[in-house]
């Protein structure tokens, strides 16, 4: 079967008589549930790795009441016509914009009720807080938070494994995986109790059983959807689920952020993924009848996205979707707070500071070095590591504001470092060094000079001499990777190490105040990092 190309935005995928016909549906007489013969109408909505977007951007993009207005309209439609609407979210809520992380996702979760999500998979920066707070927006909400490969060290599950939906008779299973690498992306502080175990191999032990309970398996997933099962350093996605696991009929995917237009159709399983923030929301047209559930057209939704005309100006790239005012009014006073705050200008920049995903995870910035160059600073240090993770966003030329910081750097790590023997240095560097490009344990340096030949180190110098293996030096990191975060060796366990409390954001809001305006020529990295 051959699926239609997509738009530069957006699809439309028309199967028609040649629908998908998705695996892991039991016969009709299995159930005994649903009328034979019958066509059952259903439409699944999702998205994915919100991160805090409840509010529109400042060109009036996505925000969670355009949103909804676009989602009670599908539901009328669809009620009219028979059927059900499922929503669905792939995980994520947290961890991104100010407003939201300083409020524990509050108006994200309260926002998400209003919506009328039925479920969502718990990612893993749903553990960027402590446990406590992930309980109370668990208690927030008013869908379940869904996690079947996330125990406790006794063996227990800590959140409910899939959810069951009914629609008159048509039983469908929800189940929640997590990506097993929140091991290692997670806070050591707060995940150190738990067991992240690997997602496929809990899939194929639960999707038979739920293959006799319902009509339907849909897992909702963040795990990250990687073309033919590439992965990388990154733990196995959507795909390999896909190909290992025989019995699901559709995956709502998210973790890697991707805009899928049409379905990436695996073993007869279809993966589905909304990009990012909830600038598109996914629809996906099912028909279900005796048994047999077939994918009759899929959608990705644009929610009031703009691109420039030939004249520069924003223009929607379909019709704009007026936000819900209820829900508006009541995300009002969320956004409003702190924003006087948040607001205040900090210093002024001649250009960008680039953080932007697809840039500073593939090699060095001036943004990465001038975190790094702040917290080395700090704290007095010879040379400071940045993994490239923590970085959230760039910083755009012009007025710098007190949020700008907050979005680039928002997970509340502590500066820290740590005084280190040459040796121990660079057996140090030598691991993160290698750590590969794509990746958020890929680093960013300021201090030190490195030649990196095939992923491995060959030569480290500092202030143009070679490092000695009997010398101390001091090496500034903040508490996450010294805690073993993104994989980075631990060292908040070594005798000289050091936390010294000061929160990453308030270091680097310092040092632009003190230092503007800023010079983004002063930061280039230039030649300090060289791969070859």
């Amino acid at each position: 079967m051959k699926i239609k190309s997509p738009s530069a935005w957006s699809t439309i995928i028309c199967l028609g008589v040649l629908s998908v016909l998705l695996s892991g549906c039991a016969s009709w007489d299995s159930k005994g549930q649903y009328t034979p013969d019958k066509t059952y109408k259903i439409t699944l909505l999702h998205t994915n790795d919100h991160h805090g977007r409840f509010w529109p951007n400042r060109h009036g993009e996505y925000g969670m009441a355009a949103r909804k207005t676009l989602i009670d309209q599908i539901r009328q439609e669809v009620k009219a016509e028979g059927g059900h609407v499922l929503l669905l979210s792939g995980g994520d809520i947290n961890t991104g914009v100010p407003e939201s992380d300083l409020q524990d996702a509050e108006p994200d979760f309260k926002g998400m009720n209003h919506i009328g999500y039925d479920a969502m998979a718990l990612g893993n920066h749903e553990f960027d807080n402590p446990i406590t707070v992930l309980r109370q927006q668990e208690a927030w909400a008013n869908f379940p938070l869904l996690s079947a490969n996330i125990y406790d060290k006794e063996g227990n599950r800590l959140f409910d494994a899939y959810h069951m939906f009914n629609f008159d008779g048509v039983k469908i299973a929800v189940m929640g995986l997590t990506t097993e690498d929140t091991a290692k992306l997670g806070n050591p502080e707060y995940i150190s109790a738990f067991d992240f175990r690997n997602p496929v191999e809990e899939a194929s032990k639960l999707v038979p059983v739920l293959n006799k309970k319902a009509d339907v398996v849909i897992a909702a997933t963040h795990m990250g959807h990687y073309p033919n099962a590439k992965h990388g350093i990154n733990a196995p996605g959507d795909v390999t689920l896909a190909r290992k696991v025989d019995g699901i009929d559709i995956i709502v995917g998210g973790h890697s952020q991707d805009p899928l237009f049409e379905p990436d159709v695996q073993n007869g399983t279809a993966i589905l993924q909304a990009y990012e923030w909830g600038k598109y929301v996914g629809r996906a047209d099912l028909e279900f009848k005796n048994g047999q559930l077939k994918l009759v057209s899929y959608r990705l939704i644009p929610v009031n996205l703009k691109q420039k005309d030939e004249q520069g100006n924003r223009v929607f790239i379909e019709q704009e979707i007026k936000p819900d005012e209820q829900l508006k009014a009541f995300l009002t006073p969320y956004q409003d707070k702190g924003q006087a705050q948040l607001g205040q200008a900090i210093a002024e920049t001649n250009g960008k500071l680039e953080g932007d995903r697809h840039v500073v995870r593939f090699k060095p910035t001036n943004l990465g070095v001038l975190i790094a160059r702040s917290q080395k600073e700090k704290t007095q240090a010879d040379l400071a590591v940045m993994n490239s993770g923590g970085v959230r966003d760039s910083i755009e030329g012009g007025t710098v504001t007190y949020k700008d910081v907050l979005i680039v750097q928002p997970f509340g790590n502590m500066v820290a470092y740590v005084d280190l023997t040459g040796k121990e240095l660079m057996d140090y560097l030598r691991v993160v060094a290698s750590k590969p490009v794509d990746s958020g344990a890929f680093a960013q340096f300021d201090g030190v000079k490195l030649l990196i030949k095939k992923g491995k180190l060959t030569s480290a110098t500092i202030k143009g001499k070679a490092i000695e293996p009997g010398k101390t030096y001091r090496l500034a990191i903040n508490s996450y990777i010294a805690a073993g975060g993104d994989g980075y060796p631990k060292m908040d366990g070594h005798p000289n190490y050091v936390n010294t409390g000061f929160v990453d954001a308030e270091v680097l809001k310092a040092y632009l105040e003190s230092r503007s305006p800023i010079n983004v020529a002063d930061f280039a990295p230039g030649d300090a990092v060289v791969r070859q």
